[in-house]
């Protein structure tokens, strides 16, 4: 089909190996990119989804999970061809409202059928034919990709500028323990400062332990402090009641997914009982450190908010168990490093099996009973709040 050679026209860059053989893409291959307007992309390079024997059946699944993180499908068609399997890529991606682009390639051997071409018209499908291995028709393509892609992704909403008016301050708290990065901040802190540059706020950053000094200091009130979930509880402590303070992590549980929804899943934790089984999930792959957040604290904190003893099983970047009985409750990182797609798919894979799902920042907010105060900042998220407060306190009546 020329799938390699076509991310190496766009990213102009042998990222993918290339050959006459069918099926030499094993694995998915990704390549990040800077897009303009979208910005940064991740191109996928997937392999093919018709191969057959059990390797075969491992490659089509591990090609199936990228639909749960697709915003954007181009479906590459060698020579004209097209049959049932790309009839059925492009029903899943209807099923999954993910827009599509058709791509024919080697169009320089043979160009699409006209009765297809009229039908993917009449159906709204962007057309694009290309001869990879020379570059045509990458601008084209480019275009196309441009004008197809979900508006969230061009008018990106604000991870924290709307909270924010223009000319106020913000007090960011970021702990330097050893958790953090090694020279550089965790991506939704330098996302967070970003965008209250973009909207004409101010921020100042702090470490947890100079937060007090800080705001002693400050002529006014700030308007929002912001921490790293970690210190939630001393942070609450050392800012003033009648200034909003929330997270990092929760900030992200509206960026990145349904905060309404991540709420009803800490609430789910007045549910547990000793014995339970809970699935921690880390989108990003690390080393954990001897008190890590996902594998030592929260588990610590869960465990003595119930009483007793918790069953915990720790899953790290897109593996994620398609079967979640066994479970009563998943906690997700912040999935900062995610696009919100592949976010929502596992809520939505939460709900479908009635398994409720939190993430690190609702978690720890209500596991400490400070979530009401955390969510403060966010109207309709308070408001779902009490109400789903109430119903579990009417359910344990």
């Amino acid at each position: 089909m020329g799938k390699s050679s076509l991310l190496n026209a766009m990213t102009r860059q042998t990222v993918s190996i290339v050959s006459d053989v069918a099926g030499t893409t094993t694995d998915p291959v990704e390549k990040p990119m800077e897009l303009l307007p979208i910005g940064p992309v991740l191109f996928i390079d997937t392999a093919g989804i018709d191969d057959v024997g059990a390797l075969g059946n491992m490659r089509v699944e591990r090609t199936q999970q990228v639909f749960d993180r697709t915003d954007l499908a181009v479906l590459v068609v060698a020579c004209g061809h097209w049959g049932e399997f790309e009839e059925g890529i492009l029903r899943e991606c209807r099923r999954r409202e993910i827009p599509i682009i058709a791509l024919f390639n080697k169009c320089d051997i043979q160009r699409p059928p006209t009765v297809l071409e009229q039908r993917l018209k009449s159906d709204r499908i962007p057309l694009v034919c290309t001869v990879a291995t020379r570059g045509e028709g990458i601008l084209d393509l480019r275009e196309a990709l441009i004008r197809t892609a979900p508006d969230e992704l061009i008018n990106t909403p604000h991870v924290i500028g709307d909270l924010v008016p223009p000319g106020e301050l913000v007090v960011l708290v970021v702990p330097i323990d050893l958790e953090a990065p090694k020279g550089r901040l965790i991506q939704p802190q330098v996302m967070a400062i970003r965008d209250l540059l973009d909207v004409d706020a101010y921020c100042m950053v702090v470490k947890e332990r100079e937060l007090r000094d800080a705001l002693d200091r400050l002529n006014k009130p700030p308007a929002l402090v912001v921490t790293d979930s970690q210190c939630f509880l001393k942070v609450a402590g050392d800012t003033p009641n009648d200034v909003p303070m929330t997270s990092f992590s929760i900030l992200f549980a509206r960026f990145k997914g349904d905060l309404a929804e991540l709420v009803r899943g800490a609430l789910a934790v007045e549910g547990l009982r000793p014995g339970d089984h809970v699935l921690m999930a880390e989108a990003c792959s690390h080393h954990p450190i001897g008190d890590d957040i996902g594998r030592v604290k929260i588990p610590r904190w869960l465990r003595q908010y119930v009483g007793g003893n918790l069953e915990f099983t720790h899953v790290q970047g897109h593996d994620f168990p398609q079967d979640l009985s066994p479970y009563r409750l998943v906690v997700h990182c912040g999935a900062c490093m995610w696009n919100r797609r592949e976010m929502l798919t596992r809520i939505l894979h939460c709900r479908q099996q009635r398994v409720p799902i939190a993430n690190y920042g609702t978690t720890i907010a209500n596991s400490l009973g400070i979530l009401q105060r955390a969510l403060a900042p966010f109207p309709a998220a308070a408001e779902a709040y009490r109400q789903l407060r109430g119903e579990v306190q009417a359910n344990t009546a």
